[in-house]
């Protein structure tokens, strides 16, 4: 664990590149590897809970390499070629990864035991579980948790499955598992939730269909399919963008320039919020590669005054409350953050860690079991240690707040970071970003 000290910093300025987002990098590997011939991919972020999916994978049969001109490259397995591996397969911190092979490895014949981080210890596999072992596969967990043994099957049963939560990882573990079954796997979810995994099905050559009924998103994926290798090209993460653009907009005399963000209709929830909350944010340079929506985003200077977020919203910016509750924290009045329980069981109990944080920088809040209340205030005093909880969420959130807090912000364990997006120390700094370690 390294401290890493956050100070004011006088303007926040200049044109940023952001990695690949996260999302889309673990499917393409998944994907690759469950393909026939070789996928080719550009702009792979290259964090520490990738690499474990691209290990996985290499420990199941795949194979995924680093080509000399940044690229990569995944030679596939094929679908239901996957081979039991010869040892403990272990996450690392990513809940993402460990979700969506649960399904995967649900519909081979092959034997797998899961294992991650202690953070990733704690959060709940069960809603994974449920829909894989109504299908057929046959999981030993701790309560729920890992460690966990699954045992899946060749003969994998297609379900119809109504999403308990708005969960992309357990509409996509689902969806996965299908691949491999003689018949449609139906997944119905009351929200729309990020749906980079059925885009890519479609770009390896899945048929999967996306229609309304009684107001509800039902995805029907049809069983084994002959997915084929393709050439990829990863758009910038939305949510790696989103302590750039939070930066530029609690700054003053700061602009931004943000390029090739995917701006997919499920992600973008962060940016319809901060518009609301009066922000200056334009995107320009829009356009469609991949089947993915992509916008270069420039951001401005603005104050900014507190909305109520409506929990319909949840899904589609999940990731971003922490550093939204940020923002809010130098706006006028008080922004309410509703529906937002899920947050108890990522990283960490992030709402309340979040809570915490805000309150030993001295801004006043308010919560319940599923939402929270930060009241604003242009002067945010700052001058606390934060614990990231071995949550780089809240590690690069609180880092932000110093930019523009009165008195320094210190967090714990900037090593955390490395897991989603290992450049933003040196990116912030490039921009104006006043760090120290510690």
């Amino acid at each position: 664990m390294q401290n890493l000290k956050s100070s004011k910093t006088k303007s926040f300025k200049g044109i940023a590149k952001i990695p690949g987002d996260k999302s889309m990098s673990h499917r393409a590997i998944m994907l690759g590897s469950l393909a026939v011939g070789q996928t080719n991919i550009t702009g792979l972020l290259e964090s520490e809970d990738v690499m474990a999916t691209a290990s996985a994978f290499n420990k199941m049969g795949a194979k995924t390499i680093k080509n000399d001109d940044g690229s990569w490259s995944v030679t596939g397995a094929g679908l239901g070629g996957l081979r039991q591996p010869n040892d403990v397969i272990n996450m690392g911190n990513s809940g993402t990864s460990t979700r969506l092979i649960m399904g995967i490895v649900a519909g081979h014949n092959i034997k797998v035991i899961m294992t991650g981080d202690d953070s990733l210890r704690l959060r709940p596999m069960d809603r994974v579980i449920n829909p894989i072992t109504q299908m057929g596969a046959i999981v030993d967990s701790n309560d729920g948790k890992l460690p966990l043994v699954i045992r899946g099957t060749n003969e994998i049963m297609p379900i119809t499955y109504e999403l308990p939560i708005a969960s992309a990882q357990v509409k996509s573990a689902t969806l996965l598992a299908g691949l491999t079954s003689r018949g449609d796997t139906v997944v119905i979810e009351s929200e729309p939730t990020r749906n980079h995994t059925e885009n890519m099905l479609r770009h390896f050559g899945a048929e999967i269909e996306t229609k309304k009924q009684d107001g509800k998103n039902v995805i029907v994926l049809k069983g084994s399919p002959v997915l084929k290798g393709v050439n990829i090209t990863i758009a910038c993460d939305p949510s790696s963008a989103s302590f750039i653009v939070a930066s530029a907009c609690i700054v003053k005399n700061s602009k931004v320039e943000i390029k090739d963000v995917c701006m997919n209709p499920t992600r973008t929830g962060f940016f319809t919020t901060l518009i609301e909350m009066g922000a200056n944010i334009e995107f320009k340079n829009e356009r469609t590669e991949g089947g993915e929506k992509i916008a270069d985003i420039i951001v401005k200077y603005a104050p900014l005054k507190g909305v109520d977020i409506p929990a319909s919203r949840v899904p589609s910016m999940i990731d971003e409350y922490p550093i939204l509750s940020i923002v809010a924290s130098f706006a006028s009045g008080k922004t309410k953050m509703n529906g937002v329980g899920e947050l108890r069981v990522k990283e960490s109990d992030r709402l309340q860690v979040v809570v915490d944080g805000l309150n030993a920088n001295g801004v006043k809040t308010q919560q319940g079991q599923d939402w929270y209340v930060v009241c604003g205030n242009e002067n945010v005093r700052g001058g606390a240690v934060v614990k990231t909880n071995l949550d780089h969420r809240i590690a690069m959130s609180f880092l932000v707040m110093g930019l523009a807090s009165d008195s320094p912000i210190t967090i714990d364990d900037v090593n955390t970071i490395k897991s989603s997006f290992p450049s933003f120390v040196d990116l912030m700094q490039h921009l104006g970003a006043e760090f120290l370690y510690e």
